[in-house]
């Protein structure tokens, strides 16, 4: 990292949406983190649909002789996190990345309560959880999102299981019906997405009884941001 005193700029990387909602919703994750941190200089880029992309803000940044860390607004460890944002640092010593925002108990705190807040009941050994998730063909990806529903079952009577929108199995509405057949006289789906978006559209169609709102807006992702970047600082000057 850079020898200056400053501290390194905080690149906030989203996978990118059009879904102007969700396009809101990062925006202010980024803020939040900026006001929990004073003085912090934070950035936004993306690694798919909208400008900037990380690769070119990582090369502004290095351009300008500014340290930086890219912290992924992703919820698990893919192709996104190993590939595009890993290569956008690569090339410049200055910048590093951090490690996605999840797994993380206090994710998973907040999909407890999106999950109480759509009116389903974690003391209910028949309302299923369906932790549905982007999915990724990485499977250090799958193997986050699993994580997440092992730590969730803990907080909840009926059976928690996960699902995928794309590139990984069971997809999402197979993981409605498997738990039906389980036994579940109601299935919930978690959605476990930041915000809305393609992926999250396409759950209202996939036969549960609910459907629990994204995980933003809570400021306890904008602490979990902050974690990925302070621990990215650490480890660079180590």
């Amino acid at each position: 990292m850079s020898s200056s005193l400053e501290a390194p700029v905080l690149i906030a990387c989203a996978h990118g949406t059009r879904n102007p909602t969700g396009r809101r919703l990062i925006a202010e994750l980024a803020l939040a983190a900026r006001n929990l941190r004073p003085g912090l200089v934070t950035t936004a880029a993306f690694v798919d649909v909208q400008p900037p992309t990380v690769v070119d803000v990582v090369a502004s940044l290095s351009a300008q002789g500014r340290a930086a860390v890219v912290v992924p607004l992703l919820l698990s460890g893919g192709y996104h996190v190993h590939v595009d944002i890993a290569g956008a640092v690569a090339e410049h010593p200055a910048a590093v990345a951090a490690r996605p925002l999840g797994p993380d108990p206090r994710l998973v705190a907040v999909l407890a309560q999106r999950l109480v807040e759509a009116g389903a009941d974690p003391g209910d050994p028949l309302t299923a959880v369906v932790l549905a998730a982007a999915g990724s063909s990485d499977p250090r990806s799958v193997a986050d999102v699993e994580d997440t529903a092992d730590l969730l079952q803990r907080e909840w009577a009926g059976a928690v299981t996960t699902g995928y929108g794309s590139a990984a199995q069971p997809k999402v509405t197979d993981a409605v019906r498997a738990a039906r057949r389980g036994g579940a006289e109601r299935v919930v789906l978690a959605s476990y997405l930041l915000a809305p978006g393609h992926f999250h559209d396409k759950l209202a169609g996939a036969g549960a009884d609910l459907v629990t709102a994204p995980l933003l807006p809570d400021e306890r992702i904008a602490a979990v941001l902050l974690d990925r970047y302070d621990a990215a600082v650490a480890a660079a000057a180590a």
